[in-house]
């Protein structure tokens, strides 16, 4: 089926960033896996191509695009080729800068877009703690007012680009009294006294990926680097979670639908019993099914992303894209594995990696079972 939601201008930026993917990417592939992580150098050279600027005003250094199709196809591209870097790439350019352009004050946003823009300042969201899970309400990184400051305590976990991280918006308690209006946001930074890193996280998957444990310990934070108002925090990031959840469906379909394509024409080329493996019924009939699954999520996922640039994706559809487009990427990217036979268990085949690192969209940004619950109570459940 055509897809109908990008014009000319969509398809320029898309062949913008698979230039950049070549040029850049694909010749570092396996030295960011062996450090496993993104070199310093790539982020600023993806920053210049515009990468990160897509949500940042140009009067603070980016594109000031102002329509989130443009997000989808970087989403798209990136995730084609690796979903590791996506990840990376989506938490510093999708998903912080919105909190900084909707909620910051002109002084933060002079602070801070133009050199999260440029690549130069990493930025991570620092949400989860190793107790709480998807319970955000419940979270016990707490601040306290002191004078104009206020001092930060307490922990928080599998946060995407934590270990390089020059920036992170950190969720924390306020007001123990108020549940989820007692939370707040503010931006830490690189050098504060108390913050420390953690190991850096040995993950199943997206090994490129830099996930790390973060500590608080007596953080003196100015009340200058509070991110909207007092107590608004939860709601803050209940109001955002929808762009986070249908950047992540538009990456799992594209991240799937890739090795999809190169699984079909693996399937043309490996021969067993004096034919191609995919000349049988059942490889062929289960490649048929697959990609009817990809092209079937791929359109509710297009109607979400055109709705998100109209201003009109509920948090409800936004995680029926979520938890379908993972559960389907995950389904595709295990047949996937299993056409390939014994060398899709290997780690030098991309199909291997690609099955490791889809594991983790049905857990993050809302597990799926939490989007089951948002659907449901929105039946009246």
């Amino acid at each position: 089926m055509p897809r109908n939601i990008y014009g000319p201008e969509h398809e320029d930026f898309r062949a913008s960033v698979s230039e950049f993917v070549e040029r850049t990417l694909k010749p570092r592939a396996e030295q960011m896996l062996e450090v496993k992580s993104i070199d310093r150098d790539i982020w600023k050279e993806a920053g210049s191509q515009g990468l990160f600027g897509l949500d940042i005003p140009e009067e603070f250094g980016g594109m000031g695009a102002e329509d989130y199709r443009f997000n989808a196809v970087s989403a798209e591209v990136i995730n084609g080729f690796n979903a590791a870097v996506g990840s990376c790439f989506g938490i510093h350019s999708d998903v912080c800068p919105p909190y900084i352009v909707d909620l910051g004050t002109q002084e933060q946003k002079e602070r801070w877009l133009p050199a999260m823009a440029a690549g130069e300042k990493i930025c991570a969201i620092a949400m989860t703690e190793p107790g709480g899970g998807s319970d955000l309400a419940a979270l016990k990184t707490n601040a306290v007012r002191d004078g104009d400051d206020w001092i930060l305590n307490g922990s928080k976990t599998f946060i995407t680009n934590g270990y390089q991280a020059d920036l992170v918006i950190v969720a924390t308690r306020t007001d123990p009294t108020k549940g989820a209006k007692g939370i707040t946001l503010f931006m830490v930074e690189d050098g504060m006294e108390g913050f420390t890193r953690g190991r850096k996280l040995d993950k199943v998957g997206q090994e490129e990926s830099d996930t790390a444990e973060l500590f608080f310990q007596d953080v003196r934070v100015p009340d200058s680097n509070r991110i909207g108002d007092e107590g608004m925090g939860f709601i803050a990031m209940m109001q955002r979670l929808p762009q986070e959840r249908v950047g992540a469906a538009a990456a799992n379909v594209a991240h799937a639908k890739q090795i999809l394509m190169e699984t079909i024409e693996y399937a043309k080329e490996r021969k067993a019993f004096g034919q191609a493996i995919g000349s049988f019924q059942h490889n062929k009939f289960k490649l048929a099914e697959m990609v009817t699954a990809i092209e079937v999520a791929e359109a509710y996922v297009d109607d979400c992303i055109e709705a998100h640039a109209k201003g009109e994706l509920t948090a409800v559809d936004a995680a029926k894209a979520k938890w379908w487009s993972a559960q389907v990427q995950n389904d595709v990217l295990d047949h996937c594995v299993q056409i390939y036979g014994g060398y899709g268990f290997m780690n030098e085949y991309r199909v291997a990696r690609a099955w490791r690192d889809a594991r983790v969209t049905k857990i993050w940004a809302g597990s799926n079972e939490i989007m089951k619950e948002l659907i449901g109570r929105d039946l009246g459940l």
